[in-house]
């Protein structure tokens, strides 16, 4: 097989799909207004970890110490180069503080074998380390070794990195007092390349990524994607077939690739690579930020913050707005995602009022809990709007129950059921549009009415509304199911059908019109084989009535008055979502060709939806 090495221009598509990074153009000029230093800071088992030190030249005040731990590179490398923009927004910059990249455990120029997702250690012993162990060690030499730091640390990140900073808070060193996990992973087996169980086939080519182990420090890529020569990645998966003849692409030199084949429960593997499982009795001051439409993490910061809020006595705030993966670190007039416009300037008000506030408080200031920002910050993606809370979900709401009847999405439950057939060979495309990408982004929003006319998708929806309704808080699918099959996907929908007059918006894609849009406003989807148990599956009896719940994650969205609240439900969604065989099979990584049969499904009506209506 063919493959190409990462370019320059690659890897810093890399860098700002993952992390978050914006690469705008600022007129202020890092270089003239810092000094750098590349040092490698010895862990307590002799391991060397690459580490960038930005410090201001004037040197006649003491600042904070502002650090961000990646596995995306602390580049660009060499004491001469600098980057256009450091720390976690421009005006953190501009005020002057130490700001400090550092190449996690076997990345790039740091030492040491990677593991991804490293479990973390209680109660270490020795020479036992981990990532919280290493955040420990850097801080340390921090505090003692750079000059004129005033002896106050603060970590942040967004994606990985975001994992890192949620790392920082176990075991903590006294000298770390703000830390703000964005987009942050909660656990391997909910973000990013599973969800609810199902591999997120649209994810496999980020496998290079993260598969590929290297044997010393580099400065330089290691690691190649395979050169897929199609610009039709429906079409590429479906002509691959199953996940098997993958293999062709990644070999056992893949480590990620191996795991994930081998590991396809959510088995011990999985389950000590979790963080929110540790997130009790944190001590500093945490911002947990996210995007409503994230498609790479959305459990894990919501995860986040919910544990660090139930089982420890620190500040502790969240802020979600209608951003994609890292776009609150980005400099945009107009905030979109996809086809939906959102208002202007969003992150740059986020980046200047809140995340800026957050870390000068407890950096440069008082350190107390009065810091003028709300418990909860979250953006009403219907009204397009921000709210502040004192609690999530707010304590305002009540509970309401939809059931999918025969008459659509109603209060009341009807008898018998609706079926569809679903083939394997004919999947429901997640999105309408043609392309290759890389992570995806966009569909989160997406125009769902393609979907709806559809077969082998359920619709569901009310009439027009009479007044608005606004959801806030987690999203419960109950559905009660059978299949001819034994093994079985099903994703559900929530979707805000615009009335007929909603007006177009330089976003809007030249095909469409943004009149009866139907917008996805959440989705999920579960593996009926772990809808008892992730870590035991089990088939499906045939034709068989069976209990199906599908937790979404959280909602803050107004359905307006002349709109309708619609779900759909369907069981295929490809290429985001590899395909179930619909055959039971011990390892869906190991189905073969002749596993994946047609089958028909039934949806019976007494099936619901759960919700929380703000009052």
């Amino acid at each position: 097989m063919r493959f190409f090495k990462i370019t320059v221009l690659k890897l810093l598509f890399l860098l700002i799909s993952c992390s978050g990074f914006s690469q705008e153009k600022d007129s202020y000029d890092v270089k003239a207004n810092y000094t750098k230093q590349e040092v490698d800071i010895v862990m307590r088992d002799g391991t060397k970890l690459h580490t960038t030190i930005y410090s201001p030249k004037d040197t006649s005040k003491k600042y904070p110490i502002l650090m961000q731990r990646t596995p995306y590179s602390s580049r660009p490398y060499g004491a001469d180069q600098f980057r256009s923009q450091i720390g976690p927004n421009k005006y953190l910059m501009k005020e002057g503080n130490i700001i400090v990249y550092q190449d996690v455990r076997g990345r790039w120029m740091s030492e040491g074998v990677y593991d991804n997702m490293r479990a973390y250690i209680p109660n270490k012993k020795g020479k036992q380390f981990d990532e919280a162990s290493d955040t420990y060690d850097t801080i340390d030499w921090l505090v003692k070794n750079v000059a004129n730091n005033n002896g106050k640390v603060g970590v942040w990140g967004i994606s990985y990195p975001g994992f890192y900073a949620t790392y920082s808070l176990l075991d903590s060193h006294p000298a770390l007092k703000a830390v703000s996990p964005q987009a942050c992973i909660g656990d391997f087996f909910f973000d990013d390349f599973h969800h609810n169980g199902a591999y997120l086939l649209s994810y496999w080519r980020a496998t290079a990524v993260f598969g590929y182990e290297k044997t010393e420090p580099t400065d330089k890529g290691w690691y190649s994607f395979p050169d897929l020569k199609s610009k039709d990645q429906y079409q590429f998966f479906l002509d691959a077939g199953p996940l098997s003849n993958l293999d062709k692409y990644y070999k056992e030199d893949n480590v990620f690739w191996t795991q994930l084949k081998e590991h396809p429960n959510y088995d011990e593997f999985w389950q000590k690579r979790g963080i929110i499982q540790h997130l009790e009795k944190i001590k500093p001051a945490v911002m947990v930020v996210g995007g409503l439409f994230d498609a790479e993490d959305l459990y894990g910061p919501f995860e986040t913050y919910e544990n660090i809020e139930n089982r420890s006595d620190n500040y502790n705030i969240m802020v979600f707005g209608p951003w994609s993966h890292g776009d609150w670190a980005r400099s945009k007039e107009r905030q979109a995602v996809g086809n939906v416009y959102f208002g202007d300037k969003l992150s740059e008000n986020y980046q200047k009022n809140v995340e800026t506030k957050f870390f000068n408080h407890f950096l440069k200031g008082s350190g107390d809990d009065k810091t003028g920002l709300p418990e909860i910050q979250i953006f009403d993606t219907g009204k397009k709007e921000w709210n502040s809370y004192e609690s999530w979900p707010p304590k305002n709401t009540e509970k309401k129950t939809f059931y999918l009847s025969s008459k659509g999405l109603d209060e009341s439950q009807g008898g018998d059921f609706s079926e569809f057939v679903s083939d394997p060979k004919k999947p429901v495309p997640y999105s309408e549009d043609i392309k290759m990408v890389f992570t995806p982004r966009k569909y989160m929003t997406d125009d769902q009415r393609f979907a709806a006319r559809r077969p082998d998708v359920l619709v569901f929806e009310t009439p027009v509304l009479t007044e608005d309704v606004t959801l806030s808080g987690e999203v419960l699918a109950k559905l009660k199911v059978a299949t001819t099959g034994t093994d079985a996907d099903w994703v559900v929908k929530l979707i805000d059908v615009f009335a007929n007059d909603v007006e177009d918006t330089q976003e809007t894609q030249k095909y469409l019109k943004m009149g009866n849009y139907h917008m996805m406003v959440r989705s999920e989807i579960m593996r009926g084989r772990f809808r008892n148990d992730f870590s035991k599956p089990e088939p499906f009896v045939p034709n068989q009535k069976t209990d199906v719940n599908i937790k979404l994650q959280d909602v803050h969205h107004t359905f307006k008055k002349g709109h309708k609240i619609q779900i759909q439900v369907q069981s295929t969604w490809f290429p985001l979502i590899d395909l179930n065989p619909q055959t039971y099979v011990p390892n869906i990584f190991k189905a073969k060709e002749s596993d994946f049969t047609k089958q028909t499904h039934k949806v019976f009506h007494d099936s619901s939806i759960e919700v929380s209506i703000l009052k």
